[in-house]
């Protein structure tokens, strides 16, 4: 009898499940994106910031992140695959400078613009600032060490800024779990989930960096004995 040996890759089952995972709350974003087409300025979340949308500059703001943002959110998805990185090279490199051009252009200046309006005060105000700002500069520095040709430090800025880009979703998830866990006032909570909701991914996406510079160091190690 001739016995069949089934080996599973933890680490490509882990991946797919991530995709998965991702690209199922990507669809819920869509869902929320497309609430504001056409444009409408009394729509969802903008029902809570009638002073701000009279201005004009927040308008043009407000529209252009979630125009673009949603767009970004799957650009970057497609960034992180194996298969279409190594088989479909020019689809990669394309896609990846789409998504720099957006989050350059257009949705992080957009979201700097947003997060100085935005509700809870000075100490909201500055957390997204600051996500705004970081991702746009870690962007940046994925393009400029792609140019240069240096890989390993592309890969890990991308992975920073893909990082601070499912803040989007992350923020509405630890949202949604501390409403239902702790039972916050609506406030406290966004008190919370506003620097939350993008530290702890560029908390998973450092120790992700550091396991993966460890293991290279190990192979280098390996090799030289």
């Amino acid at each position: 009898m001739r016995f069949i040996n089934l080996t599973f890759n933890y680490k490509q089952l882990g991946k797919g499940l991530f995709f998965l995972f991702i690209a199922y709350f990507t669809y819920l974003m869509w869902l929320i994106t497309i609430q504001y087409i056409p444009i409408n300025l009394k729509a969802a979340f903008l029902q809570i910031k009638q002073n701000e949308i009279k201005r004009l500059h927040y308008q043009i703001a407000f529209f252009t992140h979630v125009y673009t943002s949603i767009f970004v959110l799957i650009l970057g998805l497609f960034q992180f695959s194996d298969c279409i990185r190594i088989r479909f090279v020019k689809f990669h490199r394309t896609a990846g400078k789409v998504y720099v051009a957006l989050v350059l252009g257009l949705a992080g200046p957009s979201g700097l613009i947003m997060g100085y309006y935005a509700n809870g005060g000075w100490f909201t105000q500055i957390s997204f600032c600051l996500l705004a700002i970081f991702w746009i500069w870690f962007t940046y520095l994925a393009y400029k060490h792609i140019r240069k040709g240096q890989v390993q430090k592309h890969k890990n800025f991308m992975l920073r800024s893909y990082a601070l880009t499912l803040s989007a979703i992350s923020l509405r998830l630890f949202k949604w779990l501390i409403v239902i866990v702790f039972e916050l006032p609506p406030m406290d909570t966004y008190y919370i989930v506003a620097w939350a909701g993008w530290l702890v991914n560029l908390g998973i996406a450092e120790i992700i960096i550091f396991s993966q510079l460890s293991l290279l160091n190990n192979a280098k190690t390996k090799v030289n004995i």
